[in-house]
């Protein structure tokens, strides 16, 4: 997992950059709209996720057309999944555990 990606999502407004392109391509005036940031530091937030590999850009004629690449973020998903396996386990002794207090198991 890179540092860079953890790094960039840490901003809010970046964050919030990755969840309004979830929803397909955006130039960045319609991301400093939507977010009702300024078009100079939106485009900083947008270099930051460019450099982390996080979003791509597209130029296409005088705009330029910002969206995610999912490898960044299935490289995430990934490294999440040892986690998710760690708290599913826990969870599920929790529940067993439950159901002793409640009578409904025996205790092992």
């Amino acid at each position: 997992m890179n540092a860079q990606t953890f790094s960039a999502l840490a901003e809010p407004n970046r964050l919030n950059i990755v969840d309004l392109l979830l929803n397909g391509p955006l130039t960045v005036g319609k991301i400093a709209e939507k977010l009702e940031l300024n078009q100079p530091q939106t485009s900083k937030h947008l270099r930051v996720l460019c450099d982390s590999g996080l979003v791509e850009v597209q130029p296409m004629a005088n705009r330029r057309i910002y969206q995610l690449r999912p490898e960044p973020l299935q490289e995430l998903d990934t490294w999440l999944n040892s986690y998710r396996r760690l708290w599913e386990n826990r969870l599920d002794q929790l529940d067993d555990y439950l159901q002793v207090l409640q009578g409904k198991k025996p205790l092992n």
